[in-house]
């Protein structure tokens, strides 16, 4: 997932700051690429999300306090 959501991050900008040069203004496919990445985006950060609400729920634990202060309950 890491990889995937950094993939299309990069692509996103990378699409916006071609649609920002003088050569692609305007430019339709761009645009339409922009977007379908744009929404391809929120949907993998909503699968990331839901991911890991299932996993704390499953694990019985609070993965995103673990994430934040380092530390997890010992088995």
């Amino acid at each position: 997932m890491v990889a995937a959501l950094l993939i299309v991050i990069s692509l996103t900008c990378f699409s916006g700051w071609l649609y920002s040069t003088d050569a692609y203004w305007g430019v339709k496919w761009v645009a339409d690429a922009h977007e379908m990445l744009s929404d391809l985006l929120l949907g993998l950060v909503a699968l990331h999300l839901a991911g890991v609400a299932l996993a704390s729920y499953r694990h019985r634990e609070n993965l995103v306090a673990a994430m934040i202060h380092g530390r997890k309950r010992l088995p």
